[in-house]
């Protein structure tokens, strides 16, 4: 995508895993972080102390929206009068919310950013947001003790999942031109269209692309030109709104806040739906039979029913040959929604763009007779031993194509 990428927004980062001592709490008051020495790469051997200003950020499976506040590290020498004895540390805050919150065996995460400023983000060592936060950054820091550091940043393209994540965090990857802005406002003028729209012009700007060719690469491409005409005609719309805050050298600080969670929550809100109307149009042009979001018992919603909700229905019709598929951009612990769902088919499909996912996610997935569908395009970051539990979409619709085809036989036989 032609979009800014990690080096156009940080210098460097470090993490590593926490020890009791450098938590706050009982056994420790020191708040700070050992090894810091590792540190020199990213923020140099400063004669004095240096104040860092820094966004503290605590994420877990379990939040919607990180615990996030502003504050700041201080980096400093604490023998700076000792000739050739320098000892660097890195002091935080005992105040933050983020070390409040952390336990031993938690990983901190440290980003300079090109302004100077950090994010100091704090995520529970075995959970899937630690595991995708190593892997954007690469660090691997689950693989070391001590601290792992970057001191330079890939100016690599980055995968659509990456920016979802930097999202979260307050970092906005924007498109690098505005291209596409003339061929949007032609279509649209200045306004957000429908999830459906959107999708649909979206889907037109690639007439090249066959779904049946390779399903898996084609909704990836889909996605990716949505979000880059999307956030193409949102900076543009946004341009104009945040000018009109500003009134005699100030700003309409209560309506700025309020723009920008309007912002915030519209991106949030547009790609899941996004990710729907895209499945719908790919199932389509693969004939692929299916029922979108149709009720089923106590009037649940599942996403999508193949062949389709009148076989499900049916009830001589082979609960083998029947398929749900549940369909979350990410899945944190709302994953287990799609257990109560269609409970005619007792190994549910989840399809996520979530990755990678940590694996004891993934192992209770599988407990669960929950089968993951990822994109093959979003396989390569997780763990070897996590991948031959994957399907991709191409798989999962040969399956549910030969549930469609075997299902009429075997109810002709009943």
């Amino acid at each position: 995508m032609d979009f800014s990428n990690l080096a156009d927004h940080f210098e460097g980062v470090a993490a590593k895993v926490l020890s009791t001592v450098e938590t706050v709490g009982r056994s420790s008051n020191q708040h700070e972080l050992d090894g810091v020495k590792a540190l020199q790469s990213l923020f140099g051997r400063p004669a004095k102390k240096l104040s860092i200003p820094t966004r503290f950020f605590h994420v877990s499976d379990e939040m919607e929206e990180p615990v996030a506040e502003d504050g700041s590290l201080t980096y400093y020498d604490a023998r700076i009068n000792t000739p050739n004895r320098s000892e660097y540390r890195l002091y935080y805050p005992a105040s933050v919310d983020a070390m409040k919150m952390a336990q031993a065996g938690d990983v901190v995460f440290i980003a300079k950013r090109k302004d100077g400023s950090a994010l100091f983000i704090v995520a529970p060592g075995n959970s899937t947001v630690a595991a995708q936060l190593d892997w954007l950054f690469g660090t691997a820091v689950l693989e070391h003790s001590g601290f792992s550091v970057r001191s330079g940043m890939e100016a690599d393209r980055l995968p659509l999942t990456a920016m979802y994540l930097l999202d979260t965090l307050g970092v906005s990857l924007e498109p690098l031109n505005d291209d596409w802005l003339n061929l949007v406002l032609d279509r649209f003028g200045p306004r957000f269209p429908t999830s459906a729209e959107f999708g649909a012009f979206a889907r037109s700007t690639l007439p090249e692309l066959r779904p049946n060719d390779d399903p898996d690469g084609v909704l990836m491409a889909w996605l990716e030109r949505e979000e880059l005409l999307f956030r193409t005609l949102e900076r543009h719309l946004a341009a104009d709104t945040l000018e009109n805050l500003y009134s005699e050298g100030r700003v309409d600080l209560d309506r700025f806040i309020e723009v920008s969670l309007s912002l915030h929550n519209r991106r949030k809100s547009r790609a899941g739906r996004s990710l729907e109307n895209h499945l719908i149009a790919l199932f389509a042009a693969m004939d692929l039979r299916h029922s979108f979001n149709p009720m089923t018992e106590q009037r649940i919603r599942p996403d999508f029913i193949f062949p389709s909700i009148d076989e499900y229905r049916n009830p001589r019709f082979p609960d083998g040959d029947l398929t749900m598929l549940g369909v979350k951009t990410s899945c944190k612990d709302r994953w287990r929604q799609v257990l109560s769902e269609a409970n005619r088919v007792p190994e549910k499909h989840l399809l996520t763009l979530e990755s990678p996912i940590s694996v004891a996610q993934t192992d209770e997935m599988r407990d669960h007779r929950i089968q993951l569908v990822i994109p093959r395009p979003l396989h390569e970051p997780f763990k070897p031993q996590q991948q031959h539990f994957l399907m991709s979409l191409a798989d999962f619709a040969a399956l549910a194509r030969e549930r469609e085809r075997r299902g009429p036989t075997q109810l002709a036989l009943l």
